[in-house]
């Protein structure tokens, strides 16, 4: 069979192991979490009102592009290292759009769908190399695309050729470009990913015609630089699945990832200098200068220098650092709409990125991207600390915790649903919360 046919069939039969439910109900505890706030305007946000004042409608497609839209809204959602990307914030919206349309619901059915949309995430990130990121694409948007539209298939039962045509038309849809980071438009992208994969699959089970072969071959050579792996896309799926192995990543701050290794050395050389028995104040006084090396294009998506506001900080390493040292935390409120914290700015502008061209480069693998932070003080004395991505990695996050702080006091009854969800009626109450509050 061909490729596309392959997938196809991989999406429509394969079986997800039942380890998967777990962290799948994890993933949707933690988009639930992340997308609450915004929801309850319970942190300033300006471009949800636009988007629910341009898209009206209650139609699956426009609740699917609001959802999206706040999921992503604080970029404290999940991540997955073989899609480069946020799949939760693009799945799980076309599925509980869709999903709210169903009289009938399967729990169990809804995450083995949700499962299938992460390993077609994941497989499309290593079937297009880090080369797709590289070239300026959002993967998020652009194979976020692809994988909603699989995880409405499997959800929605379609047959192998109606998935078919299904990912052709994604395919077709599928952009996003990250020259819109620092900015309403990033997570404009999720939304517009699950309002295509709604579109598409609704345009395939109606019976629309197009292309149903080539079209997800020709998306992963442009795509790639034509330096597409396509063999990845089929190879050994779901051995482990990838819902469990890499796994989705849960956030603790609601910044970009690519500041996270950086701003938790931060908090080691600050408890450090705490444990000696000095005061955070007298380091902060004594800093002169700070550098941060990582590997080369370690700084790809934390890329922003000089932040102009709260949303564009999200993105700088420098603001990050500074952010970590003065306050032991990153706090959401100088992450937010509006002006950036001048005391973390004035800090800020002491550290210098200092790539580290003896590592491999960050293209190459990911997973070995570490940040290693040095403070030099003006009494002469220099403090440094290395962390890596895995260390990171390997620090639980209580997925439960993040829900926790976002409950608000009318909502109760609601989240002792999503703390559960251990059936339909636990799923049916989030989907017509979250319904509501679009």
């Amino acid at each position: 069979m061909s490729l596309t046919a392959s997938l196809s069939q991989l999406i429509v039969s394969s079986q997800p192991d039942p380890a998967v439910q777990e962290k799948a109900r994890q993933g949707l505890q933690d988009f639930f979490a992340v997308s609450w706030p915004v929801l309850t305007r319970q942190v300033a946000d300006s471009g949800l009102p636009v988007l629910q004042a341009v898209y009206q409608e209650r139609s699956p497609s426009a609740l699917a592009l609001r959802l999206g839209y706040a999921g992503h809204a604080l970029d404290y959602d999940d991540f997955h290292a073989d899609f480069r990307g946020h799949p939760g914030v693009v799945i799980l919206p076309a599925l509980l759009a869709w999903a709210g349309e169903v009289a009938e619901l399967s729990l169990p059915h809804f995450f083995d769908a949700y499962a299938i949309g992460v390993e077609v995430a994941g497989r499309l990130g290593l079937a297009v190399t880090q080369k797709h990121y590289t070239l300026g694409y959002h993967n998020t948007a652009s194979l976020g695309t692809l994988a909603a539209t699989a995880a409405l298939a499997r959800f929605t039962g379609a047959t192998a050729e109606q998935t078919a045509m299904a990912l052709g038309i994604a395919a077709t849809q599928a952009s996003g470009l990250r020259a819109q980071f620092g900015s309403a438009v990033k997570p404009l992208h999720a939304g517009l990913a699950a309002e295509r994969a709604v579109r598409a699959t609704q345009l395939a089970l109606a019976g629309f015609d197009g292309k149903a072969e080539g079209v997800l071959e020709a998306f992963l050579q442009i795509g790639s630089g034509s330096e597409a792996l396509p063999e990845k896309l089929l190879h050994a799926w779901g051995q482990p699945w990838r819902i469990i192995s890499p796994g989705l990543e849960f956030k603790p701050f609601a910044t970009c990832a690519g500041t996270h290794s950086a701003a938790e050395a931060c908090r080691e050389i600050r408890r450090r200098w705490q444990a000696s028995g000095r005061a955070a104040a007298d380091l902060l006084q004594s800093i002169e200068r700070i550098t941060v090396a990582f590997p080369p294009g370690g700084d790809i998506a934390a890329s922003v220098r000089v932040p102009k506001n709260g949303i564009e900080a999200r993105f700088s390493l420098e603001y990050a650092i500074a952010g970590m040292l003065i306050y032991n935390d990153l706090r959401m409120a100088d992450f937010a709409e509006g002006d950036v914290n001048a005391e973390i700015m004035s800090l800020a502008e002491k550290v210098v990125r200092i790539p580290d061209d003896s590592a491999p480069s960050d293209a190459i693998n990911p997973a070995l991207r570490f940040h290693e932070v040095t403070l030099y003080l003006s009494h002469g004395e220099t403090l440094r600390q290395r962390r890596t991505r895995q260390q990171s990695l390997a620090t639980p996050i209580n997925v439960l915790a993040k829900l926790e702080a976002a409950r608000t006091p009318d909502h109760a009854s609601l989240f002792a649903h999503v703390a559960r969800l251990e059936n339909e009626g636990d799923l049916r109450q989030l989907i017509l919360a979250l319904n509501a509050a679009l």
